[in-house]
């Protein structure tokens, strides 16, 4: 059987949009952790990623590749350094007295102050922007900027869909 000239073309781009449907994102990202965003719209992103192909959405941010959220700056860092750190080795608090204990909780409470960001980001915000952020690297891989109209759960669907149709579609993470 021999295929016409636009025939081969037609196959060809076909066979290379099958592969770029199946494959997954670049950058080695597999699994994602949803930070908390406005009006909950990482609950609508969650669903609308495990319905398609390309990530897995998971609950523990230790076994994220990659984090979506919409908010960028300290607040981010410290709260993804939070989700990320190992756990702490136990204490061996049996040995210690009650003043000591409370010395150590002053302590604590006085650093976790001094740990509080200053001044707020002027990156995202909850304002329409989206950000795929590596955890290793804390490298931004992919961003878009999706404003739903309103808060309503049709709408924040609508956008969930929006921004997930667009990661899907974009030449550098195929």
């Amino acid at each position: 059987m021999r295929l016409a000239p636009c025939g081969i073309w037609l196959s060809l781009l076909c066979v290379k949009a099958a592969c770029a449907a199946a494959a997954p994102p670049a950058d080695g990202v597999k699994s994602v952790y949803l930070m908390p965003m406005a009006n909950g719209l990482d609950q609508f992103l969650a669903n609308r990623l495990t319905g398609s192909d390309g990530f897995q959405v998971v609950t523990d941010a230790k076994k994220a590749s990659a984090v979506f959220t919409d908010k960028l700056g300290e607040g981010f860092d410290l709260r993804l350094t939070e989700l990320t750190a190992p756990p702490p080795p136990p204490k061996d608090d049996e040995k210690k007295t009650d003043e000591q204990k409370a010395d150590e909780k002053k302590a604590e409470e006085k650093k976790a102050e001094e740990a509080m960001p200053v001044h707020r980001s002027t990156f995202g915000g909850g304002k329409g922007t989206v950000f795929l952020v590596e955890v290793a690297s804390r490298r931004v891989l992919w961003s878009t900027f999706a404003n739903p109209r309103d808060s309503s759960p049709k709408q924040m669907d609508r956008t969930a869909a929006l921004i997930v149709n667009r990661l899907k579609k974009d030449p550098a993470r195929q």
